[in-house]
């Protein structure tokens, strides 16, 4: 399963349809349209082996979402700092702030750290500046019609799966056209379907923006989660994670970092296809060693934006076998972290890098 990932990414590196695409972040992509993986969850718990994937983190932010919770302070509160920057960015706007401060300028950087902080240790600060807006968890658990009702779509869906899991109607959407504009971010993992096949409950995920390097590791393994979480509350067996992709990127930098991919996209592609996984994986590790020699610096601020030299020190390491995961026989909104317990993971190191905000 490790490898359908490593093979998305080389596609996205090489194919024709890939293109260099400045976008919303300032920070530059490879970018390509389109794409689906599966992953059977019988044959283990597809947590990447190429790098180390801080799992924890991975169940903090699910079960947030299973709780309807909007807010980072108990994500904060638990280390988990994923929606820092988007949090932050959020708050600068509703002050009339995000003006005044460049996005990943030192001074935007120091602030950060100062909102992240208070949020820590003023509840009331948090209470008030903390909200993402109404993002996953209010669209899944309370989901605002037109009358002033709200819609609980996930325990709707688990009802549907006990009383008619042949059904095709058990989605849970988090695009809200109304409330897009009030989230801080627009939701990019944007809808799910179940499917149940002779005892085995299938999810498929459709997400309209994928940040391979980043978010998409996070994203395999919230869903296979969630599939095995939703199996456990149905009475049925998790089957496959069925993962389609809209808009699939790997960021390569800012300014004239992010302007050199542009040129050297075609070159990259002649170097990387003829690389065979199996016997000549340490070309990756070359090619990355010579653009870190050729390419311009990554602006000062924006460090560790470019995607790419970390994604092919990736695909020259061999994947590991898959863990394993046991989960607390629990609802699904009363599971906390020690419910969940992973085994046998033996990843390669993490590779750190910056998200884009």
């Amino acid at each position: 399963m490790v490898e359908q990932y490593l093979t998305h990414a080389k596609f996205i590196l090489t194919d024709k349809y890939s293109v260099h695409k400045p976008n919303r972040t300032g920070i530059d992509s490879i970018s390509r349209f389109g794409y689906q993986n599966e992953y059977d969850l019988a044959a283990g718990f597809p947590l990447l082996t190429s790098k180390r994937i801080p799992w924890k983190s991975v169940a903090q932010e699910l079960l947030w979402f299973l709780r309807g919770e909007t807010n980072i302070k108990s994500l904060v509160d638990n280390g988990v700092h994923i929606w820092d920057g988007n949090a932050f960015q959020h708050y600068l706007k509703r002050q009339g702030l995000h003006q005044q401060l460049p996005m990943y300028s030192a001074d935007w950087l120091k602030a950060k750290e100062e909102y992240v902080q208070k949020i820590n240790e003023d509840a009331d600060f948090a209470q008030q500046h903390g909200s993402l807006g109404e993002v996953y968890g209010a669209q899944w658990r309370h989901w605002k019609t037109s009358t002033g009702k709200e819609i609980d779509q996930l325990a709707d869906v688990i009802d549907l799966l006990q009383r008619s899991p042949s059904s095709r109607r058990l989605i849970v959407t988090s695009w809200n056209p109304e409330e897009i504009p009030e989230m801080a971010l627009p939701p990019c993992h944007t809808f799910y379907q179940l499917n149940v096949a002779e005892g085995r409950l299938d999810l498929h995920l459709y997400q309209r923006s994928c940040d391979m390097f980043l978010g998409v590791p996070f994203n395999i393994a919230s869903y296979a989660l969630l599939t095995q979480i939703l199996a456990r509350q149905a009475a049925l067996t998790p089957g496959r994670l069925v993962h389609s992709f809209g808009d699939a990127h790997f960021y390569c930098g800012a300014g004239k970092r992010g302007e050199f991919y542009a040129g050297f996209l075609d070159s990259l592609r002649k170097q990387i296809l003829p690389i065979n996984y199996s016997s000549s994986r340490e070309e990756y590790h070359s090619i990355a060693q010579w653009i870190e020699q050729q390419a311009p610096s990554e602006p000062v601020g924006k460090e560790g934006q470019d995607h790419v030299t970390a994604i092919l020190e990736q695909l020259s390491r061999e994947p590991r076998p898959l863990p394993q995961i046991k989960i607390g026989n629990k609802r699904f909104d009363a599971l906390t972290i020690d419910d969940f317990i992973v085994e046998g993971y033996d990843p390669h190191p993490s590779i750190k890098r910056a998200m884009a905000v």
